[in-house]
């Protein structure tokens, strides 16, 4: 099976828990949440099977902690907070994702952005690219136009 990309299923049911922060918020009566969660993102391998139907993170098909690159992954810059626009909500990275002097242990073409400060390491979605293989280079996902019709995350 290959990768394949998508919001991860649990991600929809724990955001209506309020089990992922992406930016603070004002209280709502019975309580507030004045901390944002930590976001990594993570590469794994061509010959993975990382979906939808992935519910955590975990080492299974992603790169080995080699050639610079450490398993677990990079943390996601979030210094944008959530919006919305007319019936669409969105987030997105505000800046790009980038191993610098990467060696990759295969060909990758997909990472997983997940809740880092949860406990069980709560998946968010995954995101597909074209086949990589990369020796003593940068890599670099450069994130989409932070809007309603691009973002990396959209709730319509």
């Amino acid at each position: 099976m290959a990768n394949s990309q998508g919001m991860c299923s649990t991600f929809k049911k724990e955001l209506l828990c309020g089990s992922h922060a992406f930016g603070a918020q004002a209280a709502n009566g019975v309580r507030t949440v004045t901390t944002k969660d930590t976001f990594y993102a993570a590469l794994f391998l061509a010959s993975a099977s990382r979906t939808v139907a992935d519910t955590t993170y975990d080492t299974t098909g992603e790169l080995a902690g080699t050639g610079n690159y450490t398993q677990g992954g990079i943390a996601v810059t979030n210094a944008s907070a959530p919006t919305n626009t007319g019936t669409t909500a969105w987030w997105n990275p505000s800046a790009s994702l980038q191993w610098v002097n990467l060696t990759s242990s295969g060909s990758f073409d997909a990472v997983l952005i997940y809740n880092y400060t949860s406990t069980s390491k709560l998946a968010v979605s995954v995101h597909t690219f074209g086949a990589q293989s990369i020796v003593s280079s940068t890599f670099t996902l450069t994130m989409p136009a932070a809007d309603s019709s691009n973002a990396l995350l959209r709730i319509a």
